[in-house]
C-alpha cells in the first residue's frame, strides 16, 4: 500500500512534458517581448521604473531557466539517465529565484506584468513539486550515510 501511495504521487513523464512545454512557450514569449516591444515600452518609463523593468525581466529569465533545468533533470530521472535518488540531491533541486517587487511591478506595462505573474506562478507550481519530492524521501540511516562517505573516500583516493 505504501509503495502504491508513493508511486501515485510521483511526477509523471506527461506532467514533466506539459510543464516543459509551458516553460518553453513562456520563455519564447518573454524573450520576444523583452527584446522588441518591451524595449520601446521601457523607454517610455520613468528612470526608476526602467531599472525595475530590467531587474524584473532578469527575474523572469532566471525563473524560467531554473524551471527548465529542473524539468530536464526530472526527464533524466524518468529516462534512467540518473537514478531517482540522485535527482533529489541538493544540486539537482530547483534553483532559487528572487521574488518580484510588487511595488515595481505595478509601475510596469501590462504585458510585462502578465509575463512576470506567469513566470512566478509557474515557478511556484514547480517549487511545490520539488518540495514534495524531498518530503517523500525516506530519511537516510546513519549507517548508510557513513557507508556512503566511506565509499566516496575510497573512490576519491583512486
Amino acid at each position: 500500500m505504501e509503495q502504491q501511495d508513493h508511486e501515485s504521487s510521483r511526477i509523471t513523464p506527461r506532467l514533466i512534458e506539459q510543464l516543459y512545454t509551458e516553460a518553453m512557450l513562456l520563455a519564447d514569449e518573454a524573450r520576444a517581448y523583452f527584446d522588441t516591444a518591451g524595449r520601446e515600452e521601457r523607454q517610455s518609463l520613468e528612470p526608476f521604473a526602467r531599472v525595475g523593468f530590467a531587474c524584473e525581466s532578469l527575474k523572469v529569465t532566471t525563473r524560467i531557466m531554473h524551471i527548465v533545468a529542473w524539468l530536464l533533470t526530472q526527464r533524466a530521472v524518468e529516462s534512467g539517465e540518473i537514478s531517482g535518488h540522485d535527482g533529489r540531491r541538493p544540486e539537482r533541486r530547483l534553483g532559487h529565484a528572487n521574488e518580484s517587487d510588487m511595488d515595481v511591478v505595478k509601475t510596469l506595462p501590462p504585458i510585462a506584468q502578465r509575463l512576470i505573474a506567469q513566470s512566478a506562478d509557474l515557478y511556484e507550481r514547480v517549487k511545490r513539486l520539488d518540495e514534495g519530492q524531498v518530503a517523500e524521501m525516506p530519511a537516510e540511516s546513519p549507517a548508510r550515510a557513513l557507508m556512503g562517505r566511506l565509499e566516496r573516500g575510497l573512490y576519491d583516493q583512486n
